[in-house]
């Protein structure tokens, strides 16, 4: 009797558990979210590509083609200023900060002015309009904070109460889903955002993971973004060369990072008397400069540098000279 007893126990257990509404609810609309960065972020990519092909288009059609970033490129930078202060506020920089700051946020109204479904839809305009004015600038970071304003979105529709959790998610699903790198996404959600692992978000995290790469890998099939190469180190020498690139990268990329956060607390206090007005006008001034260095480099410095780093991957750089003579007309050289 008492083994009848908990056997139809544990049946009516499970039927709750499989036919109760409100606890399936909150998990579907998680995975609809995981399935949505996953859409959305093949579509960023999608626009952003084409975005690159029209600047370049631009600029290399007709003889003085090569001009048009003088007038392009800081107009461009301008208008996305003016949209960025004036429509779009907290969209400005990569989106990672914010995503992190949202996480350490406990007001959801502080959390919205960080993440939102609006700040999601002005991160994608205006970095497609970067990239269709020339600017030198990638995706990861936007689509890190478009993943997790959409999980944001979901914890809010869904009634979740893990927002900390969820925003992580979001995060390490946006970037595997917009360069099919999966244990990038795991890894940089453990490294960057969180910088510690938790274990009651990996299921989260996982979870996300998988879906959103299920639906880009559904869209846009399997593929190696950085191109593939079967080059391998085979003598001491090109162990020392590995150290040196290792290295080397290491140091340039802390370097340029230190760079960019100096540089944006010193525009900061630039821009604190008149902020629209002097953002605007210094968004010129670095339109102009990134216009000129582009020309300079033969094109080779404007839009995301992903198509010159395959280049490189796959043994077809790019070089600079070549590139220069190609680009400017037969009249100039």
């Amino acid at each position: 009797m008492p083994v009848l007893y908990r056997k139809s126990r544990l049946l009516r257990r499970s039927r709750v558990l499989w036919g109760s509404l409100a606890l399936w609810r909150p998990r579907l609309i998680f995975w609809c979210g995981a399935f949505a960065i996953g859409i959305i972020s093949v579509g960023f990519a999608g626009l952003a590509d084409l975005a690159q092909r029209a600047f370049a288009g631009l600029t290399t059609s007709g003889e003085w083609g090569f001009l048009l970033p003088l007038v392009i490129t800081p107009l461009g930078f301008m208008l996305s200023a003016y949209l960025a202060a004036r429509f779009f506020p907290n969209v400005q920089g990569s989106g990672i900060p914010q995503a992190i700051a949202a996480r350490h946020l406990r007001d959801p109204e502080d959390r919205t002015r960080l993440l939102s479904l609006r700040l999601l839809f002005g991160k994608i305009v205006l970095t497609v309009l970067g990239l269709l004015s020339g600017a030198s600038i990638g995706r990861e970071g936007p689509t890190v904070q478009v993943g997790a304003s959409i999980m944001l979105a979901v914890a809010r529709f869904g009634g979740m109460a893990q927002a900390r959790g969820l925003i992580l998610a979001g995060s390490a699903a946006g970037i595997a889903a917009a360069f099919n790198t999966p244990l990038a996404g795991i890894v940089f959600a453990i490294e960057e955002m969180s910088r510690t692992y938790e274990s009651r978000a990996n299921g989260l995290v996982l979870t996300a993971v998988i879906l959103s790469g299920l639906a880009a890998l559904g869209l846009a099939g399997s593929y190696n973004y950085f191109g593939s190469t079967s080059v391998a180190p085979a003598s001491l020498r090109d162990w020392e060369l590995v150290l040196v690139c290792g290295i080397g990268g290491g140091a340039l990329g802390a370097a340029f990072s230190g760079l960019a956060l100096h540089a944006g607390q010193h525009i900061r206090r630039f821009a604190q008397p008149q902020p629209l007005r002097r953002m605007v006008l210094l968004a010129a001034v670095c339109g102009l400069a990134v216009a000129i260095i582009g020309m300079l480099s033969g094109g080779t410095t404007f839009g995301t540098g992903y198509d010159q780093a395959k280049g490189a991957v796959e043994a077809n750089p790019l070089p600079l000279i070549s590139s220069w003579k190609s680009w400017w007309p037969a009249s100039c050289q």
